[in-house]
């Protein structure tokens, strides 16, 4: 049976469709359409990629298929995207998107098509175990490795899945397209959000009708007012400048408690965390099996970092409680969690908690 390829159009996706090509596996292009169409009915990238893909596959003999998930991406990853941020959270897309649609619907809809596996352009690597177990593990390219985002695949999906570019360097690509004579219809490097345009969030949100927050207090931790602010949805925890607040030291973002309309912020020496909790866990590897030295990656531009975690029972399913060995800044509710062992191997993956309790100082 043929392996299915996600092409989105850019570098990435048209390699791992060359290589498997030239690995000699029979393979099968898919272009799947997620972003909305245009509001002046103009081509769109989706509609440049498309037309390109089916030109490029053209020439290499290969099948090409149009798939347009459009609704579904609005129902799974768009609108609970809205909900959440409106909500408080600072929700990661991109770990979503991927156990929902790429995975989730996409691979679905390549198995109608005949397929055995998905294929993607994901700078990862998946190994068997003796056991048969699939393990997930950082890309050769560190500075690409995007097992991050993938920590919320649930297990027997990225049984299916295939990734080519797991030994390769994302700098050469370019070259190695090229040296083939192929070159990919957006070149160009994906926006971080891809469905909000210029990354201007406001616009973005309000246009959704997303319920967004006024203005209200700035808070320290000790419940003191010290100034206004126009809204949470402008801030993240973490953030330092854009506060316009005077204060004797420099205040930090700790939380935004959407409760009571407040941003509570702190200097720097209350922005340490040295627990949190994390629920919706996706176990990649049983955790009775887990290691005693564990490492958590609390944001995907944070380096793991040594922690105790505890697997809790939970009527509502099971969560993680995590003790860092020494203080890491701040987690954001509602961002990804992943655990892996000494080696990089994804043991868990799950989501920041949002509750009140979730993040310990």
């Amino acid at each position: 049976m043929p392996i299915a390829v996600a092409v989105s159009g850019g570098t990435d996706s048209l390699m791992a469709l060359v290589l498997l090509r030239e690995a000699g596996h029979t393979v099968l292009a898919a272009h799947a359409r997620f972003l909305p169409r245009r509001d002046d009915g103009r081509p769109d990238d989706s509609d440049r990629a498309a037309e390109g893909l089916a030109a490029l596959c053209a020439r290499l003999d290969l099948p090409f298929f149009d798939l347009d998930l459009r609704a579904e991406f609005e129902a799974a990853v768009i609108a609970p995207f809205v909900a959440a941020f409106a909500s408080g959270l600072t929700p990661n897309p991109c770990s979503q998107c991927n156990p929902r649609l790429k995975f989730g619907v996409l691979a679905g809809r390549a198995r109608e098509l005949g397929a055995s596996r998905l294929a993607t352009g994901h700078y990862a690597r998946l190994e068997v175990s003796p056991e048969g177990d699939v393990r997930l593990f950082p890309a050769a390219d560190h500075s690409r490795d995007q097992s991050y985002f993938l920590a919320l695949v649930p297990p027997r999906d990225l049984a299916c899945s295939v990734f080519p570019l797991a030994g390769r360097i994302k700098s050469r690509l370019a070259a190695e397209l090229a040296s083939r004579h192929l070159a990919p219809p957006l070149p160009g490097e994906s926006r971080e959000v891809c469905f909000i345009p210029g990354d201007d969030y406001r616009a973005f949100l309000l246009s959704r009708g997303a319920a967004l927050s006024g203005p209200g207090p700035i808070l320290l931790s000790d419940g003191r007012e010290v100034g206004r602010h126009r809204g949470l949805w402008r801030h993240t925890v973490g953030q330092r400048r854009g506060l316009g607040v005077a204060w004797s030291e420099p205040l930090y973002v700790l939380a935004r408690d959407a409760a009571r309309n407040a941003l509570v912020v702190g200097p720097r020496a209350e922005l340490g965390a040295t627990r949190c909790q994390a629920k919706d866990v996706n176990f990649l590897a049983d955790p009775t099996t887990w290691p005693e030295r564990l490492l958590v990656q609390a944001c995907y531009r944070q380096r793991p970092v040594p922690a105790r975690v505890a697997v809790v029972p939970d009527p509502g399913g099971e969560t993680l409680d995590v003790a860092f060995a020494s203080p890491v800044p701040r987690p954001a509710p509602g961002q990804t969690l992943v655990v892996r062992d000494d080696q990089g191997m994804v043991l868990a993956g799950a989501v920041l908690d949002e509750g009140g309790h979730g993040l310990l100082a």
